[in-house]
């Protein structure tokens, strides 16, 4: 497999389930895409305006998922989790048919989307990929909650630290290489929440599919989900992969150290939109072998990108 090359999932694949939000069964199907075709939303249940590009500029809402929205107010909801597997498996082409607004949430994780595109395969073009590269820092905050990203060589580093009050959630943190690392504890991870905030958060609307099958709720000092945690950072490593996700709303992979502290999709987002506002915060490479600039020459570490 060629590392330097867009890809795309090789046979259609498909997924239903319930919104976690909104309560409504969804189905999914992922399609194939041609190179420089990227990753696009098309609702089938609407007949006109019914495309929808993941792009932070499209970002219409961040409280407890990502939705993004088209001009004609088309949405998608709780794309993260999706999205996040679609880079962690270095897809860069896909269509993502669906027939209702919101993504379904599965077992909570990344875990079916990342079985189920493996299964498929992935199709490998001799088209190039490109890639973001961060050139300076540049920094979001909202009161103690802060996000940074800054330039770095070949690799993806995501630093991330979670605080909350419960004893059992407490503080953690978790630094991975996205490219290098082994992710799988990462797409594991479930969504997760303390059962004294699900009153307030069904009385706004939300969650109205979530059960302790798709969902790690913590009540005082005792987890609820019988099978207890599937790893022992699971809550800081699902806002990893919920970050990895968010992130990929840029377009591209990305080259760059990010740091995290009690963040979110509200902070990812907001970075993504300083980041853009000047051109002069990024470069967009385009790899090619004969060509590669002089931060990506360690040809043996190429793979740290695919």
């Amino acid at each position: 497999m060629s590392y330097l090359t867009q890809k795309t999932i090789k046979n259609k694949i498909s997924f239903k389930g319930i919104g976690l939000h909104s309560g409504v069964n969804v189905n999914v199907s992922i399609k194939p895409g041609n190179p420089n075709f990227g990753i696009v939303f098309k609702r089938v249940d609407l007949k006109n305006n019914n495309l929808i590009y993941p792009n932070f500029a499209n970002v219409s809402n961040t409280s407890l998922n990502t939705t993004i929205e088209n001009e004609f107010g088309a949405k998608v909801s709780t794309i993260e989790h999706l999205m996040g597997a679609l880079f962690g498996l270095s897809i860069d082409n896909a269509l993502i048919e669906i027939d209702n607004e919101e993504v379904p949430i599965l077992d909570g994780s990344a875990k079916e989307f990342i079985n189920k595109i493996l299964l498929s395969g992935i199709q490998v073009s001799d088209v190039p990929i490109k890639v973001i590269k961060i050139n300076k820092k540049i920094e979001y905050k909202d009161g103690d909650r802060f996000i940074t990203i800054q330039p770095s060589t070949l690799s993806l580093d995501i630093d991330f630290e979670l605080k909350y009050k419960n004893e059992v959630i407490g503080n953690q943190r978790n630094k991975v290489k996205v490219y290098e690392d082994d992710l799988s504890e990462v797409y594991n991870s479930r969504t997760f929440c303390l059962y004294e905030d699900i009153e307030f958060i069904k009385k706004n609307g939300l969650a109205k599919g979530g059960s302790l099958d798709n969902a790690v709720v913590v009540k005082d000092n005792e987890i609820l989900n019988p099978e207890g945690l599937r790893n022992e950072k699971e809550f800081v490593n699902h806002k990893i992969l919920d970050c990895i996700g968010d992130l990929y709303t840029s377009g591209y992979r990305i080259i760059a150290s990010v740091i995290c502290s009690q963040g979110g999709h509200y902070l990812t987002n907001q970075l993504l939109r300083k980041v853009f506002q000047d051109k002069q915060n990024f470069s967009i490479l385009e790899i090619k072998e004969k060509n590669l600039p002089h931060t990506l020459i360690n040809k043996d570490r190429l793979k740290s990108i695919a």
